[in-house]
């Protein structure tokens, strides 16, 4: 009998500790990893198009596809009109049946909260919502014209969204808070005012013509050696005060438009997010549409959790655990260097699916030490298993313990390669590896093409001369950081991990590694070398 209690004790200690442990944010050196029953966990990850999710039935082709390009997350949405199609009259089967999908899939979700707004419109507020203009405004243009967009400056509007999300998190807690499936959640979907850079309704112009918010002015104030710059010469620029309306602090601008915009935004959206965390507190974050290079605001979605707006929905947002860019135009690292500015963490919710993502994932995770990666529309392939996407994620699936052991240190880094940008140096353990674009050897037939495909990889420390280079497209070469030694090839050997175990395959220390004067994985091959290396003179 004693043994018996015993036994019963520990599985309700087990089970109570399990339903504690929900997925949460931790720092590893410079690196923020999710944490998903106790361990780091790197997602590869799909978002479902915009109306996948809204019926089951559509879904059950779907998720063979996405098992056969190995991710393990799914980014799924969850739509306000049609969990409460009726006011307060609430509708979780679509919900419930993604929970119990991704389960028999062995899938984790991502859910992105379609709220008061969905790319800065209101498509999914529900029906009884969209009606009633009076209870629930609108925001109008410069010109005065209503917009699909339900105003941030009225407390109906945000009281509407918060009771709904209340509920949608509630629900969450009670139907996965032991089973953990859902690991995140995105509160709303790139937020932004358009066609004009700030709402002109009466309750906005009111505002706008009121001082600064206290709570924005203080944060400005405690955090002006560390502001983003961007922010600090916008205020720098008009002398720095620190009290008055927006344009007498910011001055008469578009930008200042957009700053109060943002601020106004952030305020909506953290009542949003503090009272569904307050039911069940995953992490949670936002997403921005990238502006076109050239553009003004209200020409792009105005005011949206972007990088140079950062402070401001860090002041506005305490709530939310980070920003994120979805990618639909060029100059990757230009916009991930901006959002990995001040300790925020890179994720990439969304990114055009196309070719050139199988590189982009290497980098990411390699180099800027990504939560994980996602491109947008992830079933629309025909063929799933012979997408490169699905190639790289093999790779990153067998090396998720490794690279998890090393993100935040200075034994990982990423590359990533094309005609634009021939060569990347990486320095670790004592080494220069120059690591160059396939194509640059001359070899292949591709190299005399126009246009070269993306190469991209990660290189990670596992000794003192003992290194795991993969990915795709790369020649690799290696120089000392200090000093004339030479720099020769112990041992190169391709091979794979196994239920996490390094298994060897073909050693390629001849004509594969050009007998021993570089490293390659060809254009095309998705591969794991595991590299020795050693000094003479």
């Amino acid at each position: 009998m004693k043994y018996v209690q015993l036994f019963f004790i520990f599985l309700v200690t087990a089970i109570t500790l399990r339903a504690q442990t929900i997925p949460y944010l931790q720092r590893q050196g410079t690196a923020t990893q999710l944490i998903v029953e106790g361990k780091p966990f790197l997602m590869r990850g799909g978002e479902l198009g915009n109306s996948s999710a809204s019926s089951l039935a559509y879904m059950e082709p779907i998720w063979p596809k996405l098992e056969a390009m190995h991710l393990n997350t799914v980014l799924a949405p969850v739509y306000w009109d049609l969990i409460e199609p009726e006011e307060g009259k609430f509708d979780f089967s679509l919900v419930d049946g993604l929970l119990k999908d991704a389960r028999a899939h062995d899938m984790k979700l991502v859910l992105l909260w379609f709220g008061t707004w969905k790319n800065s419109m209101s498509c999914y507020a529900p029906l009884w919502v969209k009606r009633d203009l009076k209870r629930f405004p609108r925001a109008k243009s410069a010109e005065g014209v209503s917009q699909e967009i339900l105003t941030p400056f009225d407390d109906r509007n945000r009281d509407a969204d918060v009771r709904a999300f209340q509920q949608l998190m509630r629900h969450l807690k009670e139907q996965d808070g032991q089973d953990h499936t859902v690991v995140m959640v995105q509160v709303e979907n790139e937020i932004g005012m358009l066609p004009s850079a700030r709402d002109h309704c009466a309750a906005a112009t009111k505002a706008y013509r009121q001082p600064v918010p206290a709570e924005l002015m203080r944060y400005l104030t405690q955090h002006k050696k560390e502001l983003i710059p961007e922010l600090q010469q916008h205020w720098q620029a008009n002398g720095g005060k620190t009290s008055g309306t927006w344009e007498e602090v910011f001055g008469k601008s578009l930008a200042t438009d957009e700053l109060f915009m943002a601020w106004h935004y952030a305020r909506y959206v953290e009542a949003v997010t503090a009272a569904g965390k307050a039911e069940y507190p995953l992490p949670m974050y936002l997403n921005a549409a990238l502006p076109r290079e050239g553009k003004q605001p209200g020409e792009y979605p105005s005011a949206g959790p972007l990088p140079h707006l950062l402070d401001v929905w860090r002041a506005g947002t305490p709530s939310i655990d980070f920003l994120s860019p979805d990618f639909y135009n060029p100059r990757f690292q230009y916009w991930n260097d901006l959002y990995t500015r001040s300790g925020n963490p890179l994720f990439i919710p969304e990114i055009r699916f196309e070719t050139g993502d199988e590189a982009k994932a290497f980098y990411a995770v390699g180099h800027y030490d990504a939560l994980g990666f996602s491109p947008f529309s992830i079933e629309s392939t025909d063929h799933p298993a012979e997408e490169p996407l699905g190639k790289s994620y093999d790779v990153l699936d067998q090396l998720a313990p490794q690279i998890l052991a090393k993100q935040g240190s200075d034994q990982l880094d990423g590359v990533l390669l094309d005609k634009d940008a021939l060569e990347q140096q990486i320095t670790m353990g004592g080494y220069v590896f120059t690591v160059k674009h396939d194509f640059t050897l001359g070899w292949s037939p591709g190299a005399q093409e126009e246009q070269w495909p993306l190469a991209g990889g990660l290189i990670l420390q596992t000794g003192p001369d003992d290194f795991i280079v993969a990915g795709t497209g790369l020649v690799v070469t290696f120089a000392p950081v200090k000093g004339n030694d030479l720099i020769g090839i112990g041992r190169i050997d391709e091979g794979e991990y196994i239920d996490g175990k390094w298994t060897p395959g073909r050693n390629l220390n001849g004509d594969q590694s050009h007998q021993g004067r570089h490293l390659r994985i060809p254009v095309g091959d998705f591969g794991i070398q595991h590299l020795t290396l050693y000094r003479y003179r």
